[in-house]
């Protein structure tokens, strides 16, 4: 069978070509090891080796017997430690050089693509020219690795890593400790504060466990009265921060424009600022809302 970059094969030791290293076969094909990729004791003409098989900057293939973070076939979350401003993202790969994620893997806006320092979900493939690229790993790869959430997890606050930003809603693996990768889910539009990023870490808490596959809705948001005193300060905040502490916004105003000015939804807009008119904090008038006075100098 031929052998490929990418693998992690067993080969003999052919001979050894001072000052280079060591010629390792397949039966076919001869592969150079070189000194600084030997891992561990002295090895010699006859003696097998497992080897992981990659591209130098030449394109040849070659040897190492370091181990790296992902192999053909596998699936690895592997560090953006680099970002190429025509190439794309270079990912660590454990090897001592890094692993390119094409700009063409990633989505097109820029608010969600990662940044240094973010966690991908990958897998190996190869470019036209048969070197080893990163490709980002879909719900086809991740499912067999993921779990079941258990009903336990309902209301619970856990880390969810975004593996697939869309409009229709932010896909996340969600941290399971050593149960497989963990466990897959999904945060609607209306349940996001803000965009996430491919690769980000996010924390979030368990709205919904499916029954079904055991998969799991999740939210960003706090529950509804703890949730409540946030918003509500994030609309006292922009009161704060205007002439007079007024704004041309009330509970008349259109959810589009609340989106944009607040990041809320209108009805948690409305909640909150129906909080504060109950404890006094704001009035309305004519589509406006008012601080008043003793709050606003408070």
């Amino acid at each position: 069978m031929r052998v490929e970059a990418g693998s992690l094969v067993t080969l003999e030791v052919a001979r050894e070509v001072p000052p280079n290293g060591f010629f390792l076969s397949d039966g076919y094909q001869d592969f150079l090891l070189p000194y600084a990729e030997i891992v561990g004791s002295r090895i010699q003409p006859g003696d097998k080796v497992e080897v992981f098989l990659f591209h130098d900057t030449q394109d040849r293939i070659m040897a190492t017997m370091k181990r790296p973070l992902l192999t053909m076939g596998q699936v690895g979350l592997l560090e953006v430690v680099d970002i190429h401003p025509r190439f794309g993202y270079f990912l660590e790969m454990g090897l001592g050089r890094h692993l390119l994620l094409p700009y063409r893997q990633v989505p097109e806006l820029d608010e969600l693509r990662p940044v240094v320092g973010d966690k991908v979900f990958v897998t190996l493939t190869h470019d036209r020219q048969g070197r080893l690229i990163a490709k980002v790993a879909l719900e086809d790869d991740l499912a067999p690795l993921c779990v079941r959430a258990p009903s336990s997890w309902q209301h619970q606050w856990v880390k969810a890593r975004v593996y697939r930003p869309l409009q229709m809603g932010t896909f996340v693996v969600c941290e399971a400790g050593v149960l497989g990768f963990g466990v897959i889910g999904l945060i609607a539009p209306t349940e996001r504060t803000r965009l996430l990023r491919l690769g980000e870490l996010v924390d979030v808490r368990v709205a919904f466990v499916r029954e079904e596959d055991g998969r799991v809705n999740v939210t960003m948001r706090l529950p509804k009265e703890k949730g409540r005193d946030e918003d509500a300060e994030r609309i006292l905040e922009v009161l704060r921060s205007r002439p007079g502490n007024a704004m041309p916004f009330s509970d008349k105003t259109q959810a589009d424009i609340i989106k944009d000015r607040f990041g809320l939804s209108k009805s948690a807009f409305k909640r909150a600022l129906g909080k504060l008119m109950k404890d006094g904090v704001v009035y309305q008038e004519e589509d406006w809302t008012y601080m008043k006075q003793e709050e606003s100098q408070g």
